[in-house]
């Protein structure tokens, strides 16, 4: 696997089912009453977090997905924290419904709006840079997802397209990522590390490959 300078490869990878992984991220945080538990899924982009997230989701019925690239959308790649406590986790900590409209949004007439009701009990918050120091008090238990970095390029232009203009967008966003995770490290803060790519022979639509969150 080939990863970012400074990046450290997670070891004592294992095969457990989806619903196991579940629930040792719902054990992290036994005390949690009266809301529900946030999860937190990382990653570079394009290492498969919002597969991932819809993966685990199926594993808890009453489940909602917050994906922090509609948080930032016409705002920043990564400038985003404040906006993501202010208008969903704190709602969130007090048990309240989330039906929030980011500014970008409203100026560009993007329609709908990001909606968790209330009742919910997991809500999974993917998205590169949710696992940072500044957003741990307001996260329950979390996902790392590590994968090598040329699938990481490879996927992110079969997903935004090859054109110049996105080979630059491309360009910019790993320009901005790279500093921005070897400051942040969350493979070390993470409760579980799940392999993008593994050369553990598994089922994809069942099971993961996980390891323990490696040293800072």
């Amino acid at each position: 696997m080939r990863l970012h300078h400074g990046e450290t490869e997670a070891v004592g990878w294992r095969l457990v089912t989806a619903f196991d992984a579940v629930r040792q991220l719902r054990d992290a945080s036994p005390g949690v009453t009266g809301r529900p538990r946030v999860i937190a899924i990382d990653g570079r982009g394009g290492a498969g977090k919002t597969t991932l997230a819809a993966k685990l989701a199926r594993m808890e019925a009453n489940s909602a997905i917050v994906h922090t690239d509609d948080v930032a959308w016409n705002h920043a790649c990564f400038d985003w924290g404040t906006i993501l406590v202010e208008n969903i986790l704190q709602p969130l900590h007090r048990g309240e419904p989330v039906d929030f409209r980011p500014d970008a949004w409203v100026r560009h007439d993007r329609a709908g709006s990001i909606a968790i009701p209330a009742g919910t009990d997991v809500v999974w918050v993917e998205g590169t840079g949710i696992l940072r120091e500044e957003l741990l008090p307001w996260l329950d238990a979390s996902v790392y997802l590590q994968g090598d970095l040329d699938e990481q390029e490879r996927l992110l232009v079969a997903r935004d397209g090859d054109s110049s203009e996105q080979q630059e967008h491309v360009t910019n966003w790993l320009r901005e990522e790279l500093p921005f995770m070897l400051r942040e490290r969350p493979w070390s803060r993470a409760t579980l590390i799940v392999a993008g790519p593994s050369g553990i022979d598994h089922d994809p639509d069942t099971e993961l490959v996980v390891a323990p969150p490696t040293s800072p």
